[in-house]
This record gives C-alpha cells, sequence and structure tokens, in this order.
C-alpha cells in the first residue's frame, strides 16, 4: 500500500489543532511532568533542520510522560524582543513589532508542520503587553526589595526601613553598594529625597554608575556575550568601555546560593562548572595600602595574604577612579593614552588576553605594609574593575601574571615562598612550601601563613579576611527601542516606581528608533512618554514640568529580561491579577526537563535561577531552582560546498583541478549543486549572484565538482536545509527519525540528506506491515510467542533509551524489530496495535493513522504505554555451539532450564562428539552457561 505521508501529516496535525490533543489541564488528579524546550528568538531566515534537533527530543520525551499517564505541560512561546528586529527597524523603518509577527507566524508554520505537541492555548510572546505587565512587575518587587543576609534572602524594603528607624544601620548585614554609616536619630532627620538616595545603596535593582560595552554604531549597551574580539556580535561594529548611569541588578547577593543549589540539580557538568567558573567564589583578605604623598587609600582583595612580604608593586584597572586622583603630571599624557586604548576592549577580551603584557605607571607610590618598601603604581587592562577592588598587589615571584608585567618594566622580584627554582627567570606558585624572607610568617606552611596574616592585618587595622565572588551585579538597561519599558520615572531626578496599577507601560509609537539628538535611547523620540503623577497615567511629553508630570525612563530592559520567568508564566498564561496562581505555581513547580543550547550557561541560565530564587524569597513560589534536569543537545552541522576561483579572473576551476592554480576558496550555496551529488549545477550558478553571471568553468571529465566541508549551519555559509523542504519529500516523521538516528543526543553531528532515504525506507516497511497488497489487514489471532519476544524486546529497550535519552539507538530498534516481523509476516493485533503506540512518540502521524485504521476512535497519545513482561523474553531453547580443542564442531540445541552440569552431560553422551574424540577421554569440559561448550582432549 502507498505511504502517502503528505496526505497523513496533514490529517492529523488538521485533528491535533481543532481537536486540541495537546492542551493540558491544570485540573486533573494525574501526577504533573513539565518539559520546556529554551525559549526560542524568531528569527527573519526561520528555522533550518539543526533547530529541531532539541524540540524533537522533548516531544519524544513529553509524549512517553503522556502514554505513562502523567498530566504533561509541554508549552511554547518567543522570546520575541531583540536587536535583530530592532536593526531591520532602522534600515527599514518598519515597526519591529511587525517583523516580529511574521517572522513568528513564520517559525509556527513550521514548527506545526514537524507534529511538535505543544499546548499551542499556553503560547508567550515577551513582546506583548500582557506579557511584559509582569515582567515590569517583577522589576517593581526587586527595586522594593533588598537582601538581607542575616535571614539570607530577599525581604521587602520596608523591613530595611523599619531597621533604619529603629536602630539605623547598626546591626545591619546587607547586600550594598557602598557601606554607609548612620544613626536611627539621623535616618529620621533626613530628607525624603535623601532617604531614596540611601535607599538605593540597597535595593536588587538600582541605579549606579557602571562600566558598560557601549556601541555607539548601535547606539546601545552591550553584554559581555553579545561582544566579540571588541566589536559588537551584531553588525562588526566598534564596542567601547564607557562609564553611563545604568539599572543594575544585584545578583551578586545570590552568588552563595546560586554556587550551592548547582549540588542539587541534574545538569551536565560543563555547565555547571562553566557557571562556577563565572561565580568565582574565592577566600582571602581585604589590605589597605597608603600612597606616599596622598591621603587616598589603595584597597586589594587578595586570595594570597601569606606573600604579601614578596608584593614589591601594585596595579590598578585603568577605570579606577584614584587613577585620576594619584597619577602625576609627568606621567598624565601616557596614562591617559593608555586608557584610552584600554577602552576598546571589552572585559572579556581582557580577562582572555593573558600572554599579552601591557601597562602604565602612575608616578605615585604605595607602601607596602608590613616590608615598608616602596611599591611603584602601574595601571593595566589584566585588573579588572568589577573584580574585587579594580587594584592588586603584584608578587610576580608567585604570580605568572605579575612575573611577566615585573620583567616588561624591569620591577623587583622576591622570593618569598621556598623553592629551589630561580623566581627571577619564572614565578614559582604552590601552596605546599613554606614562607621564606618573610620575617614573622618564615617556616610557615600556607594555611598557618594565611590564618596569621590575616590575623595581623586585623590587629593592624587595615583590613580583614573575607570572601569574594567573580560575579558582578547585571547591567538591566539597553539604550533601544525594542525592549520592555522600565517602569520608573523621575522626581528631582530620583528614580520612583510606576504604581502596579498602571501596568503594563506599554512601549510607545516613535518616528524613528536611533538615539536622540542629544543622544538619548530611542524612547527619547516619543511624543507621549511622561508620567502624570496626579492623573495616575501616562501623558505628552510637552507636559513635562517636573511638578506633577515627569520625565519617565528612556532605556528599555535587555534581552535576557523576559526570559528569565517565562517557565512560571506557561503555568498560567491568561491570568490578568497575578503573574501565577500559587497554587498552579505549586503543582507544576520545577521544571523536570529543559533541553537547549550550552551558550546560555551564564546568561539566560543565571539569570533565571536569581529571578527564581528572588521570587521564593517573596513567597510567590515555592521552588529554589527552575530547571531541575538540563540537557545540553549538540548541533546539527551542515556540508558546506566551496568552488575556486582563480585569482584576479572570473574563472572556476574544478576542485580536483584547482591545486594547479592560485584559487581563492568561496561558500556557494548547496541549492546549486545537482540532487545530492557533488556536482555544481553551472548554469544556475550563473544566475545566483550578478558577479557570476559571466563565469567560465575549468571542468574535469565534462563536470564542475565542488570542494565539501563540515561547518556549523548558518545562513552565511550557504549551507542552511530547510525543514520544509524535508518534509514535503520525507515527511515530518521521516525528519524527526532521522535527527535522532544521526546519533547521541548530546553530540555534534553533520547533515547528510541522503541519510533520510533509509528512514523513509523503514517508515514504508513499517506502513505495510499492517496491509496485504493494498488492503488494511489485521489478524486478532494470539500471536506466537516467537512473535511476543520480537515485541516486548523492543518494549525493553525502548523504554530504557527513552529514560535515558539514548532516541538513536532507540529508532535502530524500531527497524530491527520490524524488519523481523516482516520476515515472519506478523499481522497480528496484539502486536501491531502496541508497536502503533511504542514508535508514536517518535513517528506520530503515521502512527495515529495506523491506530486509527486500527478501530480506536481516540488519538494513541494517550493510550497507556505497553507494559513488559519478561517471561516472553526468557528462552526455552538454547543453541550452544561445541568446540573441540579451540575449534567449532557443531551447534546443539538445549533446553534453556538445563544447569551447566547437565549441559555437560548431555553434550558428552551426544554422537556427534562421540564420533570426534574416538573412545579418549576429555581432559576438560568448559560450560559457558546459555552461552558455549569448549572441550579439551
Amino acid at each position: 500500500m502507498f505511504y502517502d505521508h503528505q496526505q497523513i501529516e496533514k490529517k492529523w496535525q488538521k485533528y491535533w489543532e481543532e481537536n486540541q490533543t495537546y492542551k493540558t489541564s491544570n485540573n486533573t488528579d494525574k501526577p504533573k511532568f513539565y518539559v520546556l524546550d529554551m525559549f526560542p528568538y524568531p528569527s527573519g531566515a526561520g528555522l533550518h533542520v539543526g533547530h529541531p534537533l532539541g524540540y524533537i527530543a522533548s516531544d519524544i520525551y513529553a509524549r512517553y510522560k503522556r502514554h505513562q499517564g502523567f498530566n504533561v505541560l509541554h508549552p511554547v512561546g518567543y522570546d520575541s524582543f531583540g536587536l535583530p528586529a530592532e536593526q531591520y527597524a532602522i534600515q527599514t523603518g518598519q515597526h519591529p513589532a511587525i517583523t516580529t509577527e511574521e517572522n513568528i507566524n513564520r517559525y509556527e508554520e513550521q514548527l506545526k508542520k514537524i507534529g511538535f505537541s505543544f499546548d499551542w492555548s499556553r503560547e508567550v510572546r515577551t513582546s506583548d503587553a500582557s506579557y511584559y505587565k509582569w515582567t515590569q512587575w517583577i522589576f517593581i518587587e526587586l527595586y522594593h526589595s533588598w537582601y538581607n543576609k542575616n535571614t539570607d534572602k530577599a525581604e521587602s524594603i520596608d523591613t530595611l526601613i523599619q531597621h533604619f528607624e529603629e536602630k539605623g544601620t547598626e546591626g545591619l548585614s546587607a547586600n550594598q553598594n557602598d557601606e554607609l554609616n548612620f544613626t536611627a536619630e539621623e535616618w529620621k532627620n533626613s530628607s525624603d529625597l535623601d532617604k531614596e538616595d540611601v535607599l538605593l545603596n540597597y535595593r536588587l535593582a538600582y541605579r549606579a554608575e557602571t562600566t558598560v560595552n557601549w556601541c555607539p554604531a548601535l547606539g546601545t549597551v552591550l553584554a559581555n556575550d553579545e561582544v566579540k574580539d571588541g566589536k559588537s556580535e551584531r553588525g562588526g561594529f566598534p564596542v567601547f568601555q564607557k562609564k553611563m548611569m545604568q539599572w543594575s541588578m544585584r545578583i551578586s547577593a545570590y552568588s552563595e546560593r546560586l554556587l550551592q543549589g548547582l549540588n542539587t540539580l541534574d545538569w551536565p557538568q560543563p555547565l555547571k562548572d562553566a557557571q562556577e567558573y563565572w561565580i568565582g567564589k574565592s577566600q582571602g583578605a581585604q589590605v589597605q595600602f597608603q600612597v606616599e604623598n596622598h591621603s587616598e587609600i589603595i584597597e586589594v582583595f587578595t586570595t594570597r595574604p601569606d606573600t604579601i612580604f614578596g608584593a614589591t608593586f601594585m596595579v590598578l584597572a585603568p577605570e579606577n577612579p584614584l587613577v585620576d586622583t594619584i597619577t602625576t603630571e609627568a606621567q598624565k599624557a601616557e596614562v591617559d593614552s593608555y586608557i584610552e586604548e584600554t577602552s576598546k576592549k571589552t572585559e572579556r577580551d581582557r580577562m582572555s588576553d593573558v600572554k599579552n603584557v601591557s601597562g602604565a605607571f602612575t608616578g605615585s607610590y604605595a607602601i607596602n605594609p608590613f616590608s615598608g618598601e616602596k611599591m611603584p603604581v602601574y595601571i593595566s587592562d589584566y585588573v579588572l574593575m568589577g573584580y574585587g577592588t579594580g587594584a592588586v598587589m603584584a608578587v610576580p615571584a608567585h604570580d605568572e601574571r605579575d612575573h611577566r608585567f615585573a620583567k616588561k618594566f624591569n620591577l623587583t622580584i622576591k622570593k618569598v615562598v621556598e623553592t629551589d627554582e630561580d623566581v627571577q627567570e619564572k614565578s614559582f606558585d604552590s601552596k605546599d612550601s613554606v614562607c621564606v624572607n618573610s620575617d614573622f610568617l618564615n617556616g610557615l606552611h600556607y594555611n598557618d601563613a594565611k590564618s596569621k596574616i590575616i590575623s595581623e592585618i586585623e590587629n593592624k587595622g587595615i583590613g580583614h579576611g573575607t570572601t569574594n565572588y567573580r560575579q558582578r551585579d547585571a547591567i538591566f538597561s539597553r539604550q533601544r527601542y525594542w525592549g520592555e519599558p522600565v517602569p520608573i520615572y523621575y522626581k528631582e531626578e530620583m528614580p520612583y516606581t510606576l504604581p502596579v496599577s498602571a501596568l503594563p507601560l506599554e512601549l510607545p509609537e516613535v518616528e524613528k528608533y536611533l538615539p536622540t539628538e542629544d543622544g538619548d535611547p530611542p524612547l527619547g523620540n516619543a511624543k507621549v512618554f511622561a508620567w502624570d503623577e496626579a492623573n495616575q497615567k501616562v501623558v505628552s511629553t510637552d507636559l513635562i514640568d517636573d511638578k506633577t508630570v515627569f520625565p519617565l525612563e528612556l532605556s528599555t530592559m535587555p534581552g535576557w529580561a523576559g526570559s528569565s520567568w517565562y517557565f512560571l508564566r506557561y503555568m498560567d498564561p491568561n491570568d490578568q491579577e497575578v503573574f501565577v496562581k500559587k497554587e498552579l505555581a505549586d503543582y507544576w513547580g520545577q521544571v523536570d526537563l529543559y533541553i537547549g543550547g550550552s551558550e546560555h550557561a551564564t546568561g539566560h541560565l543565571l539569570y533565571s535561577r536569581f529571578w527564581n530564587m528572588f521570587l521564593k524569597d517573596r513567597g510567590y513560589i515555592n521552588n529554589n531552582e527552575p530547571f531541575q534536569k538540563l540537557i545540553n543537545q549538540g548541533m546539527i552541522l551542515g556540508m558546506s560546498a566551496f568552488v575556486y576561483r582563480i585569482d584576479g579572473t572570473n574563472q572556476y576551476v574544478s576542485k580536483n583541478l584547482s591545486g594547479n592554480y592560485q584559487t581563492q576558496k568561496i561558500h556557494v550555496d548547496v541549492s546549486l549543486l545537482k540532487g545530492t551529488s557533488d556536482e555544481l549545477d553551472t548554469e544556475t550558478f550563473k544566475t545566483w549572484r550578478p558577479d557570476y553571471a559571466d563565469a567560465e568553468f575549468i571542468l574535469e571529465d565534462g563536470k564542475y565538482i565542488t570542494d565539501r566541508e563540515v561547518e556549523k549551519m548558518s545562513k552565511s555559509k550557504y549551507n542552511v536545509v530547510n525543514p520544509d523542504d524535508i518534509c514535503e519529500e520525507y515527511g515530518a516523521d521521516g525528519l524527526r527519525l532521522y535527527e535522532m538516528f544521526l546519533g547521541p543526543l548530546e553530540q555534534s553531528k553533520p547533515w547528510n540528506t541522503q541519510g533520510l532515504s533509509g528512514v523513509y525506507g523503514f517508515l514504508k516497511k513499517f506502513w505495510n506491515l499492517y496491509f496485504n497488497g493494498d488492503a488494511f489487514e489485521i489478524s486478532d489471532e494470539e500471536p506466537t510467542k516467537a512473535e511476543y519476544k520480537v515485541l516486548h524486546t523492543l518494549i525493553k529497550k525502548v523504554v530504557y533509551d527513552i529514560e535515558n535519552f539514548s532516541f538513536n539507538t532507540s529508532v535502530s530498534s524500531f527497524m530491527i524489530a520490524v524488519n523481523e516481523l516482516q520476515k515472519i509476516k506478523c499481522n497480528k493485533r496484539n502486536i501491531l496495535e502496541p508497536l502503533a503506540v511504542i514508535i508514536s512518540p517518535y513517528a506520530p502521524h503515521i502512527c495515529e493513522e495506523l491506530w486509527s485504521l486500527l478501530g480506536n476512535k481516540e488519538s494513541v497519545e494517550f493510550e497507556k504505554f505497553p507494559v513488559l513482561n519478561e517471561e516472553y523474553l526468557v528462552e526455552d531453547e538454547i543453541e550452544y555451539p561445541v568446540s573441540v580443542n579451540g575449534k567449532m564442531k557443531f551447534k546443539i540445541s538445549l533446553s534453556a532450564q538445563l544447569s551447566a552440569k547437565e549441559v555437560e552431560d548431555l553434550v558428552i553422551s551426544d554422537e556427534k562428539i562421540q564420533s570426534v574424540l574416538e573412545g579418549k577421554m576429555p581432559k576438560k569440559i568448559i560450560v559457558v552457561h546459555h552461552r558455549i561448550v569448549n572441550i579439551v582432549i
């Protein structure tokens, strides 16, 4: 019978949509299971075959859990704010909302074509005002919260105000920008404006001057992961370090909890390691150094205070405010020039560039508080303002980077840890040796020396022991249009939150999407974007009088804001009163399975954990962690095609002849190849682009053969394969099976369209098991034990594979089972009905059709997954190969119930072996039970 995949797939996709087959109920006695894919950004290019890999895996698991009787939440939505749509708006004038809507429609069409079991009724979009109303609400909650170190959680700012009213800062232990000291009386006597200023020092969402990655061409601040080699990832524009007033999120308050929480998660170890490194916990001491002829103090954090006697110079971050103050007139030009150069590098570039040494001398000297020696103070880009204090004490004898710096600038290198190595030539970093040349520390090992020096530092009143974290607070504002407006207005230059009743603060219309002529963000172009405090509404900017009508914040939220809580909104997507009802948050709890790329390790995954912990602290949800199990899927790589152009000509030479010429290797679109071969369609190539119209070709055997190479699948490499084309030719079930068959989920693997014919052949074979010629023919006869064995062998393998996410080996097992059933011409209902259920998570369309043809009225989706019966796997007979002196002579079939001794007796009495032995007595008989018999004579 002809397998018409196109007709079958359209039919069942229509059925699922009309019957809302995958709509999830919140009212159920079933146990829950929450399966989620990382939030997709709807790009203009649509999906390529690499994108669905993780979605197919999660869909298989979601369908499997439904078969097991779970109430499965498997939603979908779009992270629809983003820079690409805004850039397109700048270039074309088209509103980003229109571009985004078009892109989403394209994505949705493609996703539905692949047959995912998403609950489409729960779809959310971060750019919908109904959604970002709650993102803004969470921001307001963060603004009105502080982190109490005594209770180790976020609390309402009201409890902090109460503390100030009763005790001032006495007994306060809070995460803060600056350490403040005042009495309750001083607090009470402060003006309202001063009180607001003080509270900003403690709020979890706060405004402060920060060094940022500023991209003038894009007119916005970029996150570290949006910058590569000093240029914006989007567009390749230069990026500079710049100080700006920015909104920040106090994620640093959660550093220890984020670190400890990793121990409770079933996540890939490399991902945990990445977060642990990013958080960067280290223990050491905070130490103050006097600056000669200045009242200023340089404070450093060091993990090796035991080496302080070997500190011979100091290095400040170029952006450290002290640089201005302590730089001498003679050194000012050199220092300013160096600062200018450093501003062109991102912090990430500075951290990763460990080989190059550069710096400038400030002209000032600090005093070592223990040796009393003068220490020249330099600036260098390897010191970061955001880590520690923006200053380091350099111990060149025992730190590789300090050593390179000392050699370059001819600075003193002093050994203070015992070693036979020449520290003048190479640094020696060890915690296993003892201190030398260190006065009262001499002879002490690392731990004892560290304890003693910290005690002395504290006795001198110049510092204290402390724990430090590399992780800094997250910048939370972007100078661009297409993002969530920040619900803040300014009165006397002090920020105040809008009332919750005013949410959502909607994005205003603007005439252009670029910054204003005054350098304000694009929202500065809005005509209606001011806050009327008296009437509680947004009004025209012309009415701003700073008395009753005030300016609104012109920055928007970063790309990660909406994706930091979307997993909670899916639980209750249409609620107008709360972001999620507490009882629904309690029922759905954590995401049980989260699948997505490893590139989000220190972005989305960290911010989501932070917001989740915050919402738990404030009593809105019950789980500390959002994602219990996480899998990073690998990439599907593209098979790129290249032509060779002879330098200085418009001639193109075929691959195997290219070695005879000076050539340039150029990507060409894989769609220009003939069929699935490597041969270029030269006529189509000429029409591909105007500059190829006059192309001439040097052929081999009358053909132009392209070079091929496995690379990341990407539009820029012209190696993208559109899943729509695959669905058209091989079906969505073929695509789903093939993507799983390619290899283990976590590994990257190359795409090869030719490989699809194998899984398509399997689907046709599977389809035809249920037919006799063109007639659907199923027998109600009881299956044989051999038939049951095939089925239950498959059940055992597939259950193990799905539960261990080994989807590739399941596909192989399907093929083996179908081949075996075809060989024995099985058409028994008791075999083929459960077979359709087993294969349905992988190939739902064909299985729905077969399930329907079998006479079932309901979808196969909710049929109970077949249960393994091990009895069918017990062998009745074992065929033993019998060897004599290691050479196999014959095989003998014996009951599987026989013991090894009984097998031995039966083999030795068999007439075949008697004729081989010719009356001799065997020296040894070895029986490997249920496997083999070996006789030694």
